[in-house]
């Protein structure tokens, strides 16, 4: 049977009659952000006082927290005395299904290193990991979220490798946070913490060697900068509850308050940055010193179609003006060079280098199975659910 259209659509037309009530609540929210960043956006003590005393009452929060720069601050691209190398990287995996044959993943890494202006080809790496049977386990692989904490660690190796020659400057960027994060999902406490001194380590190592690193964050759905702001409409620690379950400022995200403009206002121009924030949250632990986790806001869209990014530092790059205005300006000229949809193109090509399609899952299966027999292994039958599904003219799932 195909989905009950009627009945969805039953839903859909609830859905649109809450459309005038949504709406009012949305626009009284940010009418409330816009007044709030201009009532408190230059009271930077005041703001930083506020994160403090959450922080006390509240270990987990997460938020921004005001360096020197005024929240509704701008700056254009400054010229830049030097022509970077770039390195990009990004990941692709395939898990293992259960469903299968034989239970295998891939974690594949591909990064692309680029001389612009140089006349050099760009260098090309690409990093395959195949775990088999118990080492799945073994490298806590048995999850969506396990595999995402190995393929970050695995981009930003990559990096690590294509750099270590290098001696010039150097940007470096991937696909999402700087920050890696241990999902629900993941069981095991030591496998995640292992992965993470990992990674850190191989952030402290590029820090060493002056490689500019960041994490670009395309269409962020959080509301950091936000957050900040409602910090100042509560009596801490007592309300901190009512911040949890029924924040103020609930229908207002960072993408919009920096992403909106009028005739009369635009709070980041085209290719402009803005203010540099500290990411206050529990990570502090971890991402300590020259590695402290910043970010700043970054339009990489045009005049009438903002198109607010957000783009993930260490300190030690937030600290050095210079690498910074040399990574806003690599990154405003590499999203122009796509066109009417920014983003990062040498981060495109990695990812086209980097991604691990159907077909190809298929023939490592066809491999593995090969070499299992030819070694007298016993090979199992995928499930017949599968076989079901694999029918040809079922399309249902």
């Amino acid at each position: 049977m195909p989905i009950n259209y009627q009945e969805v659509y039953t839903q859909i037309q609830s859905i649109g009659a809450g459309a005038k009530e949504r709406r009012k609540k949305k626009e009284d929210a940010q009418a409330e952000a816009r007044r709030l960043l201009a009532q408190f956006g230059s009271q930077l003590d005041f703001l930083r006082s506020k994160v403090d005393s959450a922080k006390q009452a509240d270990a987990n929060i997460r938020c921004a927290c005001p360096l020197d720069e005024p929240l509704a601050s701008s700056f254009d691209v400054q010229p830049v005395p030097v022509s970077p190398t770039l390195i990009a990287a990004d990941g692709s995996q395939a898990i293992a299904d259960r469903h299968s044959p034989i239970q295998f993943c891939v974690i594949n890494v591909g990064a692309i290193c680029m001389k612009p202006n140089s006349g050099e080809t760009p260098a090309v790496e690409v990093e395959s990991e195949l775990f088999y049977g118990d080492a799945i386990e073994e490298n806590g692989l048995t999850t969506d979220g396990g595999v995402a904490l190995r393929r970050d660690l695995a981009e930003r190796s990559i990096i690590e490798t294509l750099g270590k020659d290098l001696n010039e400057s150097v940007v470096s960027f991937t696909d999402g946070t700087l920050e890696i994060f241990r999902a629900k999902d993941i069981d095991s406490p030591s496998a995640y913490r292992s992965v993470l001194d990992k990674y850190v380590s191989v952030l402290s190592r590029l820090q060493e060697r002056g490689i500019i690193s960041a994490g670009y964050i395309d269409k962020p759905s959080s509301s950091l900068v936000v957050k900040l702001l409602e910090l100042t409409q509560i009596t801490i620690p007592e309300e901190m509850e009512k911040l949890r379950n029924a924040p103020p400022l609930k229908y207002v995200t960072d993408r919009w308050l920096f992403g909106y403009n009028n005739k009369l206002f635009q709070l980041l121009p085209p290719g402009h940055r803005s203010a540099v924030f500290k990411i206050q949250s529990n990570s502090e632990k971890t991402y300590k010193g020259a590695l402290e986790l910043h970010f700043f806001y970054l339009n990489v869209g045009t005049d009438g179609h903002p198109w607010p990014v957000r783009v993930e530092i260490p300190k030690w790059v937030a600290d050095d003006k210079e690498k910074l205005n040399l990574l806003h300006s690599v990154l405003v000229e590499q999203c122009r060079m796509m066109g009417s949809k920014p983003y990062p193109y040498l981060l495109h090509r990695a990812h086209e280098t980097a991604v691990v399609k159907n077909e190809e899952k298929q023939q490592i299966e066809q491999l593995l199975a090969m070499e299992l027999r030819k070694n007298n292994e016993d090979v199992d039958d995928g499930s017949y659910k599968q076989s079901a599904k694999d029918l040809q003219g079922r399309t249902r799932r």
